[in-house]
């Protein structure tokens, strides 16, 4: 029965089956309502069948799926590299790389660690009354990956954030209501900016081309985006690539204030 000793089982092996399925369930998370989640499904099957035939020693066709898969990897880097960007971004900066939030939970290391300075509740005023006049709006809030790369596409700018500020510069007759406005700390750094823009197929076709520049900035960056419908007057709040839902917009704002610390 040396063929079923592979059942035999020790805890590592239980632990390193457990870190197999949640990678694996949170790349399909990643890929899911993309057109790349036939291929990693395929990928799938095609790995388990190769793994099937080397428990049953059908060593013929255990050969021909090792050498498609060793081959293939190289093809998946190609296929699957705005989900590796994606994947990459996420954990190294989100999870990992945003110190800012070890540092809050340690703060009594630190006597001069600093509030979060971001005007939140003037964001959310100026997205709430834009919404009901039907403005349409971009804003970009930076974390901690830089937003020089695209910043440079616009006009710099260097204002102290508020209201009246913020639906000025979007107000329709403005010169500068077009492209994205980026926020860091609470400075207006930024105005007039072209954002990359998402391929992701799965965006619902009502969004527009502001939605999918804040999906596309937020994709490759760890950025926030906020955009304001100029049809709707709804406002999107949009992170790691994914619309994040809320009902109201004090809900929005306390969202906001939970991933700017």
């Amino acid at each position: 029965m040396e063929t079923f000793n592979f059942l035999d089982l020790r805890i590592l092996d239980i632990i390193d089956i457990l870190l197999v399925a949640i990678l694996l369930y949170y790349i399909y998370k990643l890929v899911k309502g993309s057109a790349a989640i036939n291929i990693f499904i395929g990928i799938v099957i095609v790995y388990l069948a190769w793994k099937l035939t080397q428990v049953l020693q059908m060593e013929m066709l255990s050969s021909i799926l090792g050498q498609f898969i060793g081959v293939g990897m190289f093809a998946l880097i190609v296929v699957f590299q705005q989900e590796i960007r994606k994947f990459l971004l996420m954990v190294g900066s989100t999870n990992f790389g945003n110190k800012r939030k070890l540092i809050k939970h340690l703060r009594f290391l630190r006597d001069d660690e600093k509030e979060l300075t971001t005007d939140v509740t003037s964001i959310i005023k100026a997205c709430e009354s834009m919404g009901k006049t039907s403005t349409g709006a971009l804003i970009v809030l930076k974390r901690s990956t830089s937003l020089d790369f695209i910043k440079n596409s616009g006009d710099i700018m260097d204002i102290e954030l508020n209201q009246p500020i913020l639906e000025s510069i979007f107000y329709k007759n403005s010169t500068l209501h077009d492209g994205a406005l980026i926020i860091e700390e609470n400075k207006i750094t930024a105005t007039r900016v072209i954002l990359p823009v998402s391929n992701d197929r799965s965006i619902p076709l009502r969004f527009g081309l502001r939605h999918r520049a804040a999906v596309g900035i937020t994709e490759k960056t760890d950025a926030l985006a906020l955009v304001v419908s100029e049809e709707t007057g709804q406002t999107s709040y949009i992170k790691n690539g994914s619309f994040e839902m809320f009902e109201s917009y004090e809900e929005l704002g306390n969202k906001l204030r939970e991933d700017l610390e």
